[in-house]
């Protein structure tokens, strides 16, 4: 019985635990910027719980990491233009690229758990810019265009809005996924 309680209840706490550290990571990354738009630096602790603990604690992780953005001084100009499509927005690319890093890792553990590693890593980054893009294109299309002082668009959002923050996301996640991988094997060793 005492096995069976610590298995549902140790997953419970290491994902409050991921679940705070997202938050903290998330605020002090937003002083660091490139561009109009802060960096971040959470999707690390959702592509590990993802993978330790399955998609849909990634999935909440992502959820956590979209509430304290839709709490931050960047998403302000986005509420002006629309306050459901901001927030759609932000929920949505957080939760999807929870859910689909531990998605991809769950099925590509099979075969190779370092690769799979990286690819959920890879992919987080991703899935959270792509679904910024598809957002923006939803939602605020004619604000971007204004953004864009009659420059094309769609050079404006990848080149002046993601550009250099999405190298910089995936950069870190790339960089970091040996150490991402060394993390998740001892979780698994260790049953945490």
């Amino acid at each position: 019985m005492e096995t069976n309680t610590k298995r549902r209840v140790v997953p419970l706490v290491m994902t409050g635990l991921l679940t705070a550290l997202v938050a903290v990571l998330q605020l002090v990354s937003s002083g660091i910027r490139f561009g109009p738009f802060s960096i971040t630096l959470t999707l690390v602790p959702i592509v590990v719980g993802a993978a330790l603990y399955g998609k849909w604690a990634g999935a909440w992780l992502g959820a956590a990491f979209g509430v304290v953005v839709l709490l931050q001084p960047d998403t302000a100009a986005f509420y002006q233009v629309s306050i459901p499509g901001t927030i759609i927005t932000v929920m949505a690319k957080g939760i999807l690229a929870g859910f689909v890093s531990g998605l991809v890792y769950e099925v590509l553990k099979k075969k190779n758990d370092t690769a799979a590693t990286f690819v959920a890593g890879a992919l987080t980054p991703i899935v959270n810019t792509g679904v910024f893009v598809l957002g923006c294109f939803a939602f605020f299309m004619d604000t971007l265009r204004e953004w864009a002082g009659g420059q094309n668009v769609f050079a404006y959002i990848f080149l002046s809005m993601i550009g250099v923050n999405f190298l910089i996301e995936l950069g870190v996640n790339i960089v970091l996924g040996p150490t991402i991988a060394k993390i998740i094997k001892l979780g698994r060793k260790n049953r945490v």
